[in-house]
This record gives structure tokens, C-alpha cells and sequence, in this order.
């Protein structure tokens, strides 16, 4: 059986995936694609990669032995491939936000779950986004979720800091040496969650009509209905997005994401391949009212993937 990694980034329209696969599961069952988002690795089924605070260390053969079991069911079931979605497997929105460095974890992090598979990962999947626009989607998102404003001094690091999705993407190739890495950018697959299965699985994907674009950044005036509205750490005319970062900070991580795709582009030393979907054209922008606000946002406090540290 293939096994086919989607961890993400998060911010770069994973929840909307993972309604598409959802809303589509019979069809895609129907194509020997299995399928498991959120429900399935935060229900349990990799409790013991990490250890738990206080307990015992990991135990990653206990969790080869569930993940393998259920693998032969799916097989019984016809499934050849098997595809799992869900962005924690690679860290925490809120922990890079916190070290002011991208996905810091990463590569333990892979390296453990690459072990639960027993090294038999076929290909990952990462897609990235330009580098101001995810650390301003994570920021909001985060504080949002009621975590701290950044002060100027964590944003400035935060800017400066010299870590890329080059850093993440060779992380990601060293902790799992035994597949293909694939990279893809959100502007190219964002609102299409169809041409992201099929360039994930090499097949067809079932057709939708239904505009997905879940979970997104909230605005000034969503972040203040969740804060203090005596803050002065937010703007007060809680119009359109917030911008934490001043304009020089701002092109300093466009010149790393810049950078970062010159590699790519290049070839990545090998370690990676870039994919790009030259037909998609920009999402809607009459998304249906519903689908902007319902879905439920995985990464909140319950049933959250297990976290390193």
C-alpha cells in the first residue's frame, strides 16, 4: 500500500482539504484511495510517539502495531493507498509563533512518525506560502486563539530570522530519507482542494461545486470581539486584516521566501520537487456565507495531534 503524508503547512488551506476529502469520501474510497484527516491521528492512534508530560518515553512499536492493523483493514477493504492528512504532524502554529522560527520541530518530530509507518512513507506532501503572508495568517491566528500579541522585539526576530521553507524542506527530507518529497505553493492550489488530491494521489478527483475556504485569518474587528476592546496593542478602526509587521520586516521575509524558491526551482539539492498547477485560476471570491465561518477548526485544544515538549 502507498502511504501518502499531507502535513500541511498549516495556514495554506489544510481544513479545506480536509472537508473536500471528507464531503468526497465515498468517491475517493471508491478509487482504492483511504483516507484519514483528524478525526482518525488525534483519536488516538499515535498516542505513545511522544512522550506525554510526566510519563513514560515513547513508544513508537506500539503505535506501528495500531497504525499496521489498521492499514490491513483498509486493505481489506480494497484501498491500495492510503492517504493521511493533518498539518500537527509537524508542529504547532502557536510553537513557532512562540520561537519566532518556522517549524522548528520538524524533523523529530517526521523522523517519529517516518518510524511509525516503519519507514515505508511513499511520498509527503508540504505545501508553503509566501513567507510574510503565513507569519501574518499564524500570528492573527494565534492571537485569535487567545494567545499573547508578539511584542516588536518578538516580531522583529521573527522577521530577521534566517530560517525558510528551506530549512523546513531539508529538515523534512533528512528526517524521512525513504520518500519523495513533494512541494506545493498555496497560490497555486488554494480553493482547488481537488487539484491538490489529484496531484497527491495521481488520480482523478471527484468533481465539486462547493467553494471551500474554511478556517481563515480573522480580521481587526473578529480579534477584538475576542479580546480586551481596550487593547492598544491592535489597531481601533477594526477594518480588513492586521499587519503586525512594519514594511521593512515585511520585504526582509519576502527576500527569504524569494530565496527559497530560487532553490526550489533550481532542484533543491535533490532533496525536494516543486509542483506548480499552471490551470487554476484565482478561488472565487462569492464564496457561499456558510463555508466562511462553519468547519471545525482542528486546531483548537481538543483532540489535538501529540506535541514534543
Amino acid at each position: 500500500m502507498d502511504i501518502l503524508l499531507h502535513v500541511g503547512a498549516h495556514r495554506t488551506g489544510t481544513t479545506s482539504f480536509q472537508h473536500y476529502l471528507a464531503d468526497h469520501s465515498d468517491a475517493i474510497a471508491a478509487r482504492g484511495t483511504c483516507v484519514w484527516g483528524p478525526r482518525q491521528t488525534r483519536g488516538g492512534l499515535f498516542t505513545g510517539l511522544f512522550p506525554a508530560s510526566g510519563g513514560l518515553g515513547p513508544d513508537p512499536n506500539l503505535v506501528n502495531g495500531r497504525v499496521s492493523l489498521l492499514m490491513g483493514k483498509a486493505r481489506e477493504l480494497g484501498a491500495d493507498q492510503l492517504l493521511i492528512s493533518d498539518e500537527n504532524m509537524i508542529g504547532s502554529t502557536r510553537h513557532s509563533v512562540r520561537s519566532a522560527r518556522l517549524f522548528p520541530a520538524i524533523g523529530e518530530r517526521m523522523a517519529r512518525f517516518g518510524s511509525s509507518f516503519g519507514g515505508r512513507v511513499t511520498q509527503v506532501v508540504l505545501a508553503i506560502r509566501q513567507t510574510d503572508q503565513w507569519w501574518t495568517s499564524a500570528v492573527a491566528y494565534t492571537v485569535g486563539r487567545g494567545h499573547p500579541v508578539p511584542d516588536a522585539d518578538q516580531l522583529d526576530r521573527i522577521a530577521h530570522d534566517p530560517r525558510g521553507w528551506r530549512d523546513v524542506i531539508t529538515d523534512l527530507a533528512c528526517a524521512m530519507p525513504e520518500a519523495k518529497i513533494t512541494v506545493a505553493r498555496y497560490d497555486d492550489f488554494a480553493g482547488h482542494p481537488d487539484l491538490l488530491f489529484s496531484q497527491l494521489t495521481g488520480r482523478a478527483a471527484p468533481v465539486s461545486d462547493t467553494g471551500y475556504w474554511l478556517n481563515r485569518r480573522p480580521d481587526v474587528a473578529a480579534l477584538h470581539a475576542q479580546m480586551d476592546p481596550d487593547t492598544a496593542e491592535l489597531p481601533s478602526d477594526g477594518l480588513g486584516h492586521w499587519q503586525p509587521f512594519t514594511k521593512d520586516q515585511t520585504a526582509a521575509l519576502r527576500e527569504t521566501y524569494a530565496d527559497d524558491l530560487l532553490w526550489l526551482t533550481a532542484g533543491a539539492d535533490g532533496l525536494a520537487t516543486l509542483t506548480e498547477n499552471s490551470t487554476a485560476t484565482r478561488t472565487s471570491t462569492s464564496w457561499p456565507e456558510g463555508d466562511r465561518i462553519k468547519g471545525h477548526h482542528h486546531d483548537s485544544g481538543q483532540r489535538k495531534l501529540a506535541q514534543s515538549g
